[in-house]
C-alpha cells in the first residue's frame, strides 16, 4: 500500500477497484464525469471493433467471389476466420454454459479471496474445464480426438519419422511443394520441433489424436497461469487477481482446444513467466529460473518460426525489472537447442528461408495482403473478446506516461501492465506486416493474444461481471454458430 493513497489517486493511478481515479479534493469521491467519459470511450471502442469485424466479414465474402478453388481467393470458408457456418450443439454445451455462469457470477469474488497458492491451480483447472467444454461442443471425434489428425497434419506425418538424426538432416529438403515426398503444409511451415513433439508422445505410448489433444489443451490452458504469474511479479498481485477471471474465460480457448498453436502459446508464456521471476528475483532460484526461461524460449523457436518476436516481450520484461542479470543464463538455456538441432543437420535460418518460398507456393500466393493486413486484426476481436478491446483503450491512455516514466524508474501497477500489453500488441503488428500471417491468425497468434487479455484488469471492477458475461457469450456464439477449422 502506498503511504500516500490520496496523492497516488490524485496522480490518476489505478484505484483499488481497477478504475482510473480522477482528481480528489479534500477526500471527495472521484469525479463522476471522468468515469462516464472513460466508460463512453470503452463503448465506442467496442462499437468500432464490432464494425471492423463485420466489415472484414462483408469485404471478405465480396473478395472471395473471385473464385480460386472451392473456398475462393481467400481460401477461407467464413472470412476472416478459418471456419464454416454451421449452427450446432454438442456434448460440451451444458458444461460450457455451467463453467461460464460460475466464472461470471463467482469468478471476480473468488479471485480476490482465494489464497494465491490456491488461486494458481484453480485458474489452471477452470481454464482447462472451459477449454475442454468448448472443444467438446463439436463432439469427441470432430472436436477433440480427430481434430489434430485431420486438420494439423502432424499426426499424419508421425510414421514418416523413423530415425530422428536422418529426419533432421533431410527435413529442409522436403519443405518445398515441388520437392520429392514434400511435407504437408503445417509440418513444412514449422521447425521440426513441432512434429518431433508428437513423435515423442507416440514413442512413449501416447500416440493418436486423443493424447495429442490432451497435451495441447493441458499445456495451452496453462499459458493463462503463466501470464498471471508474470503480472504478479511485475504489476502486483492486485492486478493479477483482477485479470484472473478474464484469463480463464478467454474466447481464445475456442482455438486453444484443440490446436498445436495452443501448445506453442503455453510454452512461450512460461518462458516469459520464468524470465520475469528471474529478473525480479522473486524466486529463491533466479538463476535456475533464467535457465528454464532459456530452455523454453529455445524450444519455442524450434516449434514456430514466428515466435522469434518473443524477444520484444522479453525485452519489455527486463526493462520493467531493471535487470539484465538473467541474460547469460537465458542464452545458456537456448544454446543446447541451437547446437543440438544444428549438429544433427537442421539449420534454422535455412529452414526459415526455404519456408518463405514454400509459403508463397501455397495459399499465400493468392491471398491478398491488402485484405489480410487489417482483417487479421479484425479476427482478433473474437479471439481476445470485446472486454479486451475496451481494456486496450484504457491501456493505450497510460502507455505514453508509463514509457516516459521508465527513464526515471520502472513503472509498477497499471503502468507495468500497460507496457506488457503494448509489447504484446507490437509482436502482433510485426507478425501482421511481415506478410507471413495471411489468415488463420485466430490460431497462429495465440501466443501473442493471451498477453492482451490482462488489459481487462484496467476496466472498472464494478463492471467486471458484465464484461465477463460478454466474453463468455462471444466464445459460446463462435463455437456454436461456426465450425472452426482448428
Amino acid at each position: 500500500m502506498s503511504p500516500h493513497p490520496a496523492r497516488r489517486q490524485a496522480r490518476g493511478c489505478v484505484g483499488e477497484d481497477g478504475e482510473q481515479a480522477g482528481p480528489l479534493a479534500d477526500g471527495a469521491p472521484p469525479n463522476v464525469s471522468v468515469r462516464k467519459r472513460a466508460g463512453g470511450r470503452d463503448l465506442w471502442a467496442v462499437a468500432a471493433a464490432v464494425v471492423l469485424f463485420v466489415l472484414a466479414v462483408v469485404v471478405g465474402n465480396a473478395v472471395n467471389r473471385t473464385v480460386y478453388g472451392t473456398e475462393g481467393i481467400l481460401r477461407l470458408g467464413w472470412p476472416p476466420l478459418y471456419a464454416s457456418w454451421l449452427p450446432h450443439l454438442g456434448p460440451g454445451t451444458p458444461a460450457a454454459l455451467v463453467v461460464a455462469a460460475l466464472v461470471v457470477v463467482h469468478g471476480p469474488r473468488i479471485a480476490q479471496r482465494l489464497p494465491w497458492r490456491a488461486l494458481v491451480p484453480a485458474v489452471w483447472s477452470v481454464s482447462m474445464a472451459w477449454t475442454w467444454s468448448l472443444a467438446l461442443v463439436d463432439g469427441w471425434q470432430r472436436g477433440v480426438a480427430g481434430r489434430l489428425t485431420s486438420s494439423m497434419e502432424y499426426l499424419q506425418s508421425v510414421a514418416d519419422v523413423r530415425e530422428v538424426p536422418a529426419f533432421l538432416r533431410d527435413f529442409t529438403h522436403h519443405i518445398l511443394a515441388d520437392s520429392p515426398h514434400n511435407w504437408p503444409a503445417h509440418v513444412a511451415g514449422h521447425p521440426p520441433g513441432a512434429l518431433l513433439t508428437f513423435v515423442g508422445l507416440d514413442r512413449i505410448g501416447l500416440g493418436g489424436g486423443a493424447w495429442a489433444a490432451a497435451w495441447c489443451i493441458t499445456i495451452g490452458s496453462s499459458g493463462v497461469v503463466a501470464v498471471m504469474v508474470t503480472l504478479r511479479v511485475l504489476s502486483g498481485e492486485r492486478l493479477a487477481r483482477l485479470a484472473a477471471p478474464f484469463l480463464v474465460l478467454a474466447p481464445a480457448a475456442v482455438w486453444i482446444g484443440v490446436s498445436a498453436d495452443g501448445y506453442f502459446a503455453g510454452v512461450a508464456a512460461w518462458a516469459i513467466a520464468l524470465l520475469a521471476l528471474a529478473a525480479t528475483r522473486t524466486t529463491r532460484v533466479p538463476r535456475l529460473a533464467a535457465l528454464g526461461a532459456g530452455l523454453l524460449l529455445g524450444l519455442a523457436w524450434y516449434l514456430s518460426y514466428g515466435l522469434t518476436v518473443l524477444v520484444v516481450l522479453g525485452a519489455a520484461v527486463l526493462l520493467l525489472a531493471r535487470s539484465a542479470r538473467p541474460l547469460p543464463y537465458v542464452v545458456a538455456g537456448v544454446l543446447p537447442w541451437a547446437v543440438g538441432f544444428t549438429a544433427l543437420g537442421f539449420w534454422w535460418p535455412e529452414g526459415y528461408t526455404t519456408l518463405v518460398e514454400r509459403y508463397y507456393q501455397g495459399a499465400a500466393k493468392v491471398r491478398p495482403y491488402a485484405y489480410f493486413v487489417w482483417a487479421n486484426l479484425a479476427a482478433q476481436v473474437v479471439t481476445v473478446g470485446l472486454a479486451t478491446v475496451a481494456g486496450l483503450v484504457r491501456a493505450s491512455a497510460r502507455l505514453g506516461p508509463a514509457v516516459r516514466g521508465m527513464r526515471r524508474a520502472a513503472p509498477r501497477g497499471g503502468g507495468a501492465l500497460t507496457v506488457l500489453v503494448g509489447a504484446a500488441f507490437c509482436m502482433m503488428l510485426l507478425a501482421d506486416v511481415s506478410g507471413m500471417s495471411k489468415a488463420e491468425t485466430e490460431r497462429i497468434w495465440l501466443p501473442f493474444a493471451i498477453w492482451l487479455l490482462p488489459a481487462c484488469a484496467l476496466l472498472p471492477r464494478s463492471m467486471h461481471g458484465r464484461w465477463l458475461a460478454g466474453q463468455a457469450v462471444l466464445a459460446l456464439l463462435v463455437n456454436h454458430l461456426l465450425l472452426t477449422g482448428w
